[in-house]
């Protein structure tokens, strides 16, 4: 009896063993009925990274009721491989804590694979599933199973360039000056007394009269002759008296003194005149300015009356204050004044140009920098622009632009000491947005963005440079948004990326360039929206253009539907 104990055992130990095998061994023969689906498909970059989701559907009667299954996608490329996350099954018998799929039903599983960074190489790939099962102490490793193509790189196509700001001049060719001068007369009199005319603001309106009429680039734009009287005595005098003045005074301005120094740019035509018979307000404003005893009764007095003789009687009756009114105030009042407008043609483009390259010293900050921009050498202009910035410490624009235009030359080292030094004097969005340029260009796109953040408002460069960090960070809706209607090929390409290909081919017609990047773009439309006109006659003309962009295109899973096609391996070949 015992021995048939011991042989019951033994038989049934023997079964379970090969119950386990067959099941094993049944679940792998049967693992082509088992569907497979991915998402993307193709896979795509987005943000750098290969995101991938797989759809598992189990058939009826395959998951045996003890069995462990373990898939893991693996994306295969020449040279390598790299496996996402695994998921791991069990069937309905299983004491474990995976998710379950029954024996008599089968059903749909989703795998959440996550990322992994991309490759270059992963643009010509599979996706594969690999698969391990275990049951009780058995194992078995399924054949690995294509479920899905390679990698769309489209989003590496942004054109990395972003844009520096330069600052510029608030250079005015034509320039105004103005130049002033009093004759003052004794009371009741209206001779010019030789005194006067020795005062050095006559001997400087002189000077500037001779140096307008020497300098072919100085014009005068008018000449106003005042004469006036002062507001004391009868009205009929103080008539005349302007008049007599205004007449003394254009004998010396406009003959004397025309004739004298041969001023041939002193016409009869540019003077006007002006006669005030009483200077009320001439005298408001000196007494506003004196310190006249009374003086705030005395102003009280000309806001209460408007009659010239009223006004003239009550002041009189402020004795005390008349008493200094009358050495003060009016002798100030007898006058006549000649204003003298001159305009300034300017320096010509060239002889900027020449006299910033010879002689800088000799120019003002604004006619540098305006002079830097009237060439179109790289080179002369960051001479201009670092002898501006020597002359003219304290403003950060001559630093700025001499490292606008080293970055220009792709002198980056050098842009980015001369930013900073920019910095230092003043640090405001422009500076910050030139260092954020030289932050990306060093590989350090958080701190680039930042930078490019606080530089919002400096200018559409710096929009622009946040559409191309966010093409790169996969956060295509924002680029769209900070590249706003701009006819640029990122702004196309980011549209081209959100899936808004008909708004991507719009904005991409709209570009003013002749790249080889911009007719690429324009066939991937025409692939995606089954237009072979648009997609090869753009196709032709890029690869024309560019050899890489023709190997990039013979692999793009942009047109993976037309690698069969006669005409496109006729372009790409």
């Amino acid at each position: 009896m015992k021995k048939n104990k011991v042989s019951f055992f033994a038989t049934l130990l023997a079964a379970i063993v090969i119950s386990s095998c067959g099941g094993l061994n049944k679940m792998k023969d049967t693992a082509k009925t088992i569907s497979y689906s991915t998402t993307p498909s193709p896979l795509e970059v987005k943000g750098g990274q290969v995101d991938l989701t797989v759809n598992v559907k189990y058939p009826a009667k395959f998951f045996n009721k003890k069995a462990i299954v373990e898939v893991t996608p693996v994306l295969k490329y020449a040279g390598g491989e790299t496996p996402f996350q695994s998921k791991t099954f069990q069937g309905e018998g299983v004491t474990a804590n995976n998710e379950v799929v029954k024996y008599n039903e089968g059903g749909s599983k989703t795998i959440s694979a996550g990322q992994v960074p991309f490759k270059k190489e992963m643009m010509v790939s599979t996706v594969e599933a690999r698969v391990k099962a275990t049951l009780g102490k058995s194992n078995a490793t399924f054949p690995d199973v294509k479920i899905g193509d390679g990698v769309i790189a489209t989003e590496l196509l942004v054109v990395k360039d972003p844009r520096a700001i330069a600052v510029g001049d608030k250079f005015v060719r034509e320039s105004s000056s103005q130049y002033e001068a009093d004759i003052k007369y004794l009371i009741n009199k209206a001779d010019v007394r030789p005194s006067e005319l020795k005062k050095d603001e006559i001997k400087k309106l002189q000077e500037s009269l001779e140096s307008v009429d020497k300098d072919p680039k100085k014009s005068i734009k008018g000449i106003e002759l005042s004469a006036y009287a002062s507001p004391d005595g009868p009205m009929d005098l103080n008539q005349k008296l302007a008049d007599e003045r205004k007449a003394s005074a254009n004998k010396y301005f406009g003959k004397d003194l025309v004739k004298k120094d041969k001023l041939t740019k002193v016409k009869d035509d540019l003077f006007t005149y002006l006669v005030t018979a009483e200077d009320w307000d001439g005298f408001k404003k000196l007494m506003e300015a004196s310190d006249i005893k009374d003086k705030e009764l005395v102003l009280r007095v000309l806001s209460m009356y408007s009659d010239p003789a009223v006004r003239e009687k009550e002041i009189k009756n402020i004795s005390a204050a008349f008493d200094e009114i009358k050495v003060k105030i009016l002798p100030q009042l007898r006058r006549s004044k000649l204003t003298v407008k001159i305009v300034d043609s300017g320096k010509s483009d060239d002889e900027l140009v020449a006299l910033a390259q010879s002689k800088p010293d000799s120019l003002s900050l604004e006619e540098l920098l305006y002079a830097a921009k009237m060439t179109d050498n790289l080179d002369k202009q960051l001479v201009i622009y670092q002898a501006a910035a020597a002359k003219y410490p304290n403003d950060f624009r001559a630093k700025n632009d001499a490292g606008y235009v080293l970055w220009k030359l792709n002198r980056s080292a050098e842009a980015k000491t001369a930013f900073e030094s920019a910095k230092q004097v003043e640090d405001n969005a422009i500076v910050k947005n030139n260092l954020g340029v030289i932050a990306f260009n060093e590989g350090d796109l958080a701190k680039a963005e930042e930078l490019f953040t606080a530089a919002m408002g400096a200018g559409d460069q710096v929009n622009y440079n946040l559409g191309i960090i966010k093409i790169i960070q996969g956060k295509y809706a924002d680029a769209i948004n900070y590249f706003g209607s701009a006819a640029e090929i990122n702004a196309g390409l980011a549209k081209l990326l959100n899936k808004e290909n008909d708004a991507a081919l719009s904005t991409l017609n709209a570009v003013k360039s002749d790249d080889a990047l911009l007719y690429y773009l324009k066939a991937i439309v025409g692939a995606r929206t089954q237009n072979t006109d648009l997609l090869f006659n753009n196709l032709r003309t890029a690869v024309g253009k560019s050899a890489e962009l023709k190997a990039n295109a013979a692999k793009d899973l942009e047109f993976a539907k037309y690698f069969a096609d006669a005409t496109f391996k006729s372009i790409v070949q």
